[in-house]
């Protein structure tokens, strides 16, 4: 990998981190959808399969409107380990409320992460006068935000509850 000296460097590197971190997504979410029992829960993460879909091809927009290869791009750690911690839960013998209430835990570490991430990238892309690109940026920071709030609504709507109550039967 090639030093980073400017914050351009940095805008291109952590692009690419993204796309990376979209493109694990979308082979990890079909497997959550499969470990969640909760309907609800599936709808919401095949929704937001979807979307993580839509969000690699703004992250192409961008690379094209910033004439950057989404080429070579490294692995994107975080969500690599992320992903390995969902794991890990989904090969536990956890009931089926307990597992739910995992998968949305896990889940909403990984929007956090994302979250985290686009919104320094909306917040450089803004500054560098990279105006289109930072509001296509925005555009999937409002949807990784409702995403998590999404996976609250269905913890706080009963599927914690659930799994409070299969703990103290």
């Amino acid at each position: 990998m090639k030093k980073m000296k400017t914050l351009s460097d940095l805008l291109v590197h952590e692009l690419k981190d993204l796309y990376s971190a979209e493109k694990q997504l979308t082979k990890a979410l079909p497997k959550v959808v499969k470990a969640a029992t909760n309907e609800d829960l599936k709808e919401a993460l095949e929704a937001h399969l979807e979307e993580t879909e839509g969000q690699i091809e703004r992250l192409d927009e961008i690379f094209t409107e910033l004439e950057i290869s989404n080429g070579r791009a490294p692995k994107c750690k975080a969500m690599e380990g992320l992903i390995e911690e969902g794991k890990s839960i989904m090969e536990e013998d956890l009931d089926d409320d307990t597992m739910d209430a995992c998968l949305i835990a896990a889940g909403q570490r990984a929007e956090h992460y994302e979250m985290a991430a686009y919104g320094t990238l909306v917040a450089w892309a803004k500054a560098m006068g990279h105006a289109e690109a930072a509001d296509l940026l925005r555009e999937t920071l409002e949807e990784e935000k409702a995403a998590d709030e999404k996976l609250s609504s269905l913890a706080e709507g009963g599927i914690n509850q659930s799994a409070a109550e299969a703990a103290h039967p």
